[in-house]
């Protein structure tokens, strides 16, 4: 399975799809990136004049990239059109704003995966290699 066939299967679009490509893919971890938009609304009222990238909407990047798209490729053809995913946790450290035209780097690590129940650990780097931000994502792909 590509990079190219795992984002055909995510059940997001635009404007709420967080994932541009996967550069990186295994049984243990994944890398993909995503390039926020200027026009992108939330950053109409985010920091006035100063538009800066909510946290929440980091955590949904690293949750597609780094959960959603790891649990399709885990799940191969079982990933389907009635598939259901839930997030269950996060916990997430911030360390440096994300402004608009930023591309980002999502690095996910496969904590475990049973029961249906993906947890993972990831990082966000941006384009200077800093970490942006890291911590854990868990969730139900069923």
């Amino acid at each position: 399975m590509t990079g190219a066939d795992i984002v055909s299967k995510l059940p997001y679009s635009k404007p709420f799809l967080f994932v541009d490509e996967i550069t990186a893919v295994s049984e243990d971890g994944l890398t993909g990136n995503f390039t926020y938009d200027e026009n992108l609304d939330f950053y109409k009222g985010h920091f006035t004049g100063n538009p800066v990238t909510p946290g929440v909407i980091l955590t949904e990047t690293m949750a597609q990239i780094g959960l959603v798209c790891l649990g399709v490729f885990l799940l191969k053809e079982d990933f389907n059109k009635n598939s259901r995913i839930a997030l269950t946790a996060t916990a997430i450290e911030f360390y440096k704003p994300v402004y608009p035209r930023e591309k980002v780097s999502v690095r996910s690590t496969k904590i475990y995966f049973r029961f249906g129940k993906l947890k993972c650990k990831v990082s966000m780097h941006n384009e200077n290699g800093e970490e942006v931000c890291s911590g854990f994502i868990e969730g139900m792909l069923r």
